[in-house]
């Protein structure tokens, strides 16, 4: 193949990823949402460690969602609820 012919569609599989991203972007979003509300609604505040740790659980981190809502002081339990929330 020329290298002419190569930019094309190498552009071309970048503009379909991107794409791709894009449409799969507000599902995850709303899975972090949700953990995040759980958190909310057991009383505690939804900061930065909060909406990273149900970030990672939005993309099947448990174990590292788990940890790092706990280490922002939201129990055990309610910790676990979150994260199942967030797939």
């Amino acid at each position: 193949m020329r290298p002419s012919a190569r930019i094309p569609s190498i552009l071309a599989g970048l503009v379909l990823a991107a794409g791709g991203a894009f449409f799969a972007a507000p599902a995850a979003s709303a899975d972090v949402q949700a953990c995040q509300q759980n958190v909310m609604s057991h009383g505690k505040p939804a900061t930065a460690d909060v909406a990273q740790a149900c970030y990672e659980g939005s993309i099947g981190n448990q174990t590292s969602c788990v940890a790092t809502l706990q280490g922002a002081g939201v129990s055990a339990n309610d910790a676990n609820s979150a994260c199942r929330a967030s797939r």
